[in-house]
């Protein structure tokens, strides 16, 4: 699952290599505050991964081991409270029967979806072969969540979405911050808490030089040449993934990863996920405890103070093993947008939390995603190995509303196909509400409203069609459609910051009940969200700990 845009400060006159790398720039400023030190991945302590136990009772409750997740644990842990994390998803921490923990993307199989008996590709189908296949159930990493409209695509397992993202890393433009996060004071993000964020998740950017040459990256240079030519800027944008290892993976001198097409389904080595960042550094305490298999299905005040959690633990099928209740003085919602909104949505509408206030479940978007192909001609290859770490994109926000990643492809065969997944200025929101009649939580998506982010991302690629006499591939999406506009990858809002909870995510009508995750931010960064949602848990904990701890 890509991630996206721009580190623009570059684009707007700042060298982009200072903004990345020096003193005075956002990543400068982090590597010298020394805030949390990445370790390296053979130093990475292992988790303290156990069930929790039917009847104890927890300091910290943290439900979800995403970004805002792990920011929560650490920062707890480090300030002496004991943590213990739930998390729906496996371990991620045994190698299957071929000696890996996880599959690439043109061999998926059970280790790739969630309690699917099909897999559900992103692209349904390429030069006229479908791309699912028939797999046995088991809760595999990457949930392909289906709502009345639109598809959430999720990670699942410890480290959530950061196990499946392409890691593209991005500090929105500081001038666009107003309309991500209005109510929060710019200048703390930008001293303080992205700086903080970067530094903890290890974001670095690709050696440009290397670049420039590398066979896996031509497919990159292709998506510049024809942006350039139809006057649109293209920038490179930070990642986490270790470019040392990635330059051995090219070299022949470690086993592939990357270059073997590991994204979307996890990847075995040189990505640095929450498991080798905040993850380990909060294991690294001795304070943090994590039960993975192991979802919440309640949440409600307890006699004596504090909440009555109730809590299933489930096998590798899915079915339910056993049934658990634990007291918790507080509750860290961190299950990701579409998690968190739906368990909250639920539990005031069936009165576990009836003061919840009218918000929940409200100001959700999909971050304007949106996806294409386009066909281009035999002199432009975009050659057989792609590294499927994307590291760069075509910007035209100011002018169209857009911002395109240069995507891969990683097949393993030559496509002659360019590939973008855009984020776009996408005014579409909508709203969680419980259904009785079903007992399941819908999301109220009009399909229709994904024609604006077409529009938008059409204000890119019609001019570079056109300028180079080329067209959109109708192989990838079903149905001949050249637009994926049934997903999103980047879900964010459903329990807004300064509407359903205060300005530092505590949530309104209950004392110890907290939201620390995209949910928080009403569906819109501009660019991929998971470095805003680090920098905003950051900030939010901060204030919980001084205040509430």
């Amino acid at each position: 699952m890509s991630e996206h845009p721009l580190s623009a400060q570059g684009i707007h006159g700042v060298s982009r290599r200072r903004f990345l790398t020096g003193t005075g720039s956002v990543l400068g400023a982090a590597a010298l505050a020394g805030t949390l030190t990445t370790p390296a991945r053979a130093e990475v302590p292992g988790l303290d991964v156990r069930p929790v136990t039917d009847g104890s009772h927890v300091r910290a409750l943290v439900v979800g081991t995403g970004y805002g997740g792990s920011v929560a644990a650490l920062r707890l842990a480090r300030a002496g409270v004991d943590v213990h994390m739930i998390e729906m998803g496996m371990a991620w921490d045994t190698a299957g029967p071929d000696g890996r923990i996880f599959a690439n993307t043109t061999t998926p199989d059970y280790r790739s979806f969630w309690l699917r008996t099909r897999t559900r590709q992103p692209l349904s189908q390429f030069l006229g072969f479908p791309l699912d296949k028939d797999v046995p159930r088991h809760t595999g990493i990457l949930d392909a969540e289906d709502f009345a409209g639109i598809t959430v695509y999720q990670g699942r397992g410890i480290g959530g979405g950061s196990l499946v993202n392409g890691g593209m890393a991005v500090t929105p433009l500081r001038e666009r911050f107003s309309e991500i996060l209005p109510t929060v004071d710019p200048a703390e993000m930008y001293t303080t808490y992205y700086p903080r964020a970067n530094a903890g998740l290890g974001v670095t950017s690709v050696d440009e030089a290397w670049w420039e040459g590398a066979d896996a990256y031509q497919y990159a240079r292709v998506g510049r040449k024809h942006a350039q030519r139809s006057g649109f800027p293209f920038v490179f944008v930070p990642n986490v993934y270790d470019w040392d290892y990635m330059k051995k993976e090219a070299a022949g001198a470690v086993p592939k990863s990357a270059l073997a097409g590991e994204v979307i389904y996890g990847n075995n080595h040189g990505k640095k996920s929450l498991r080798q960042t905040y993850l380990a550094q909060a294991a690294a305490t001795g304070r943090v405890t994590v039960s993975a298999l192991h979802r919440v299905t309640s949440v409600t005040p307890a006699a004596a103070g504090g909440y009555t959690v109730a809590i299933e633990q489930i096998d590798t099928t899915g079915a339910v093993l056993a049934a658990k209740t634990v007291l918790a003085d507080r509750v860290f919602f961190a299950a990701g947008s579409v998690g968190t909104s739906k368990l909250l949505t639920r539990l005031k509408a069936t009165g576990a939390l009836p003061a919840l206030n009218e918000h929940i479940g409200r100001g959700w978007g999909d971050n304007g995603n949106v996806m294409c192909g386009r066909a281009n001609h035999m002199w432009d290859p975009t050659g057989k190995l792609q590294s499927a770490m994307p590291t760069a994109g075509i910007d035209n926000w100011n002018a169209g509303g857009a911002f395109a990643e240069v995507a891969p492809l990683p097949t393993g065969i030559e496509t002659y196909a360019s590939f973008y997944l855009s984020i776009t200025r996408t005014p579409h929101r909508a709203a969680f509400t419980w259904n009785p009649a079903t007992g399941r939580v819908d999301l109220g998506w009009d399909r229709s409203w994904k024609q604006a982010s077409i529009d938008m991302a059409k204000s890119i690629f019609d001019k570079i069609n056109a300028k180079e006499g080329t067209i959109y591939r109708t192989d990838l999406f079903g149905a001949y459609k050249i637009w994926g506009d049934h997903l999103t990858y980047h879900p964010l809002g459903g329990a807004v910051l300064d509407r359903a909870t205060d300005n530092h995510g505590r949530l309104h009508g209950y004392r110890g009940l907290y939201v620390i995750d995209g949910s928080l931010i009403p569906g819109n960064t501009s660019v991929n969200p998971f470095v805003t949602i680090t920098a905003l848990a950051e900030r939010n904990i901060e204030r919980i700990i001084a205040e509430d701890f």
